[in-house]
């Protein structure tokens, strides 16, 4: 089937837009996994003197990190040129899910809440990669 010069364009305006919606989310996903997980942010908050609020980041910091991931869920999904159903409302609510779990729990299964929520989003990268590549063969 042909496309017009004008499908052309969109489709290479809606890749760039799914490439740096990826690389955005990867980056608030390092960013939000590295201020988690080390002691960067009491380390520099401490040098200037704000170390009580540390404590409190963590309600941020998390739900960050998982709506990073949804950000990369749905770059790969817009990447991948899916025609089906968009699984924005299943991402968002699976973020609010997440967010919601890992407070309720006090931070308890930190750890590993979050490696399940980068597992999750792995699978689903690979199965839009399997899915596609049944559809081109």
């Amino acid at each position: 089937m042909n496309q017009t010069a004008e499908e052309v364009i969109m489709s290479k305006i809606d890749q760039q837009q799914s490439e740096k919606m990826l690389k955005t989310g990867l980056a608030g996903s390092v960013f939000a996994a590295i201020c988690c997980f080390t002691p960067v942010l009491l380390w520099t908050f401490g040098a200037v003197g704000l170390a009580g609020i540390v404590g409190g980041l963590d309600y941020i910091l998390f739900p960050m990190l998982f709506a990073s991931l949804g950000l990369v869920a749905q770059a790969l999904y817009a990447h991948s040129g899916s025609q089906g159903k968009s699984p924005k409302p299943v991402i968002i609510l699976l973020v609010i899910v997440f967010s919601t779990a890992i407070i309720w729990l006090q931070f308890f299964y930190a750890i590993r809440i979050s490696i399940g929520a980068t597992v999750l989003v792995a699978i689903y990268w690979l199965y839009l990669r399997a899915a596609q590549t049944q559809s081109v063969s």
